[in-house]
Formats: structure tokens, sequence, C-alpha cells
């Protein structure tokens, strides 16, 4: 049987293959058909997207008494906001464990994707060609695919926690990332291939590990919530991050201090995860338990 982190690591590996087509793919629309061109059929690709998640539909659950009466008084705006609070769990933010884990989440993200986005610009600075230039970033997608694999099947032999696994992969990932500019000040194409073989490994491995450590912070009845305010909340961090490190390029006229800035903050990341409480214990301690709520409106002990 596949194991639960091998299978997570498998359904996420197709993320790194669109990497590894995408950036050939593009440079060949682009001479074929302009950037205008390229973007449409980009465009109408991206447009599948929504056929796809029409087809996704909510399991349908029978409304409990309380919430027939609550239905009632949706009109008031007390009532709206009561639900939309429910709805997205602000509540876990109250949490200290999950905003710490969700602070770091947010400083990977914020790193993470500036190769994706400025690795073809860097290596054309460099002064390797169109072709060169877009592979590298192929090359780092091709070793995403193996390392969210490869990730997977090293967690499921549970020789170390996750939490453990998830700071060297981000550790690593922000260490490659510093040194990808580096790798390029001699004009060798073959280290920075390598480096960014590299950076594209740890940062898959990392991919399969940073949600499957959310039901270790919040109980596996609320991961579902937890998962999805999680993902709000990080993806306003990866809308900073190529900004930033596009206004540091137009300040310095290379990408050494973009890559040195975005590198950083995966290691942020991992100096934020180790404030998690028992992060330095070996064993993982018994995952939180959601509260039952109608003993909690009864006045009554909540089970065990």
């Amino acid at each position: 049987l596949v194991g639960k982190f091998l299978a997570l690591g498998l359904a996420f590996s197709s993320i790194g293959l669109s990497s590894f087509a995408f950036n050939p793919l593009f440079q060949l629309l682009v001479e074929m058909y302009a950037w205008r061109g390229a973007l449409l059929i980009l465009g109408g690709l991206s447009l599948n997207l929504v056929p796809c998640g029409a087809l996704i539909h909510p399991q349908q659950q029978s409304k409990s008494p309380e919430e027939k009466v609550d239905s009632q008084s949706r009109s008031s705006l007390t009532a709206v906001l009561r639900r939309v609070f429910s709805y997205l769990q602000l509540q876990l933010l109250l949490e200290r464990p999950y905003l710490t884990y969700s602070l770091a989440v947010t400083l990977l993200n914020i790193g993470y994707f500036v190769p994706y986005f400025h690795l073809v610009a860097h290596s054309r600075q460099a002064g390797f060609s169109e072709y060169e230039a877009a592979f590298v970033v192929s090359a780092a997608g091709a070793t995403d695919i193996f390392g969210r694999v490869a990730s997977g099947w090293f967690s499921d032999l549970g020789h170390f926690r996750l939490i453990h696994l998830l700071s060297l992969w981000t550790t690593l990932a922000g260490v490659f990332i510093i040194l990808l500019p580096v790798s390029s000040l001699s004009g060798s194409y073959a280290a920075l291939i390598l480096i960014s073989l590299l950076y594209g490994f740890c940062s898959g491995a990392l991919t399969s590990v940073v949600f499957a450590v959310v039901p270790m912070i919040v109980g596996v009845d609320r991961m579902m919530e937890a998962l999805a305010l999680l993902q709000l909340i990080e993806s306003s961090a990866g809308l900073l991050g190529t900004p930033l490190s596009g206004f540091l390029k137009d300040i310095t006229g290379n990408y050494i201090a973009s890559f040195a800035v975005a590198g950083s903050f995966p290691i942020l990341c991992t100096l934020t995860l180790a404030t998690l409480p028992h992060y330095f214990s070996c064993t993982d301690p018994p995952a939180p338990q959601r509260r039952s709520q109608d003993n909690k409106d009864k006045g009554l002990p909540s089970k065990p």
C-alpha cells in the first residue's frame, strides 16, 4: 500500500511537471505568436480551470434545528458576520501554535516563488541564451517532481518528525536560493543548472510536508478549515516576494540582492518554526481535539 505522505507527494507532483514544461513552451509560443498571442493562449488554457472547478460539489448536509432557526436571522449584519467568522474558522488565529505556523509558512512563501519568476531573467542577464535560460527553470521543475515523491516516501518511514523535516527542507531551499546568482558569477552554466536542480528538489520536498504538518497543529477534525485559512493567508505573501525582488533588482542593477533577500525568508521560516511548542521534542505531542459545541453550549465538560 502507498503511504499517506507518499500519496500526498504523488498528488502534488503534477505541479512540478507543469513547471518543467511551461518555460520552453512559453518561449516557443512567444517566437511563434509574439508575447500577446502567447498570453492569449495561456489565458485560454487557464480557463479550463473553470469547468474543472464546476465539477466539484460540496457534500450535502442536513440542517440541524439550530441552523434552521439561525437561517431566519441571516439578514442581520451580526448574523452574517457570525457565519463568515464560522466558515473561515478565524478563531484558529487565536491559537498560538496555529498562528505561529501560519506566520512561518507566510515567510516561506515570500521567497519561495522568486526563482520561478526571476531566474530566467537572471540567466539572460548572466549571458545565457533564451532557451538556456528557460531550461534552468525546467530543470528545477523536473527535480521538483522527484523532491515531492522522495519527501513523501521518506516521511512515511517515520525516522524523523515532520516538523523537523520541514525545517530541513526550508533551510536548504533558502540556502540554494541565495546560491543561485552566486553560481553564475563565473559564467558557468553547469554550476547554475546544478544549484537549480538542488533548489527544485528541496522546494518540491517541502511542499509534501508543509500541509501534512497542519493536522498535528490543529487536529484531524479541523484540518480542512485550517488548510483553507492557511492558504488564504499564505497566498498574500506570494504576491509580495516577486515585486520586492524586482524592486531590489532595479536598485542594484542585478539579481544578487534579490535572491539573497528571497533566500533569507525560508530561513526565517525555519527560525519561526523553532518557536512552536514541543518543537525540540523527539516525538509528536498529542494532536488537539475539537471541543464539542453542544457540551460547550450546555456548560458541560468536553469529552477527552
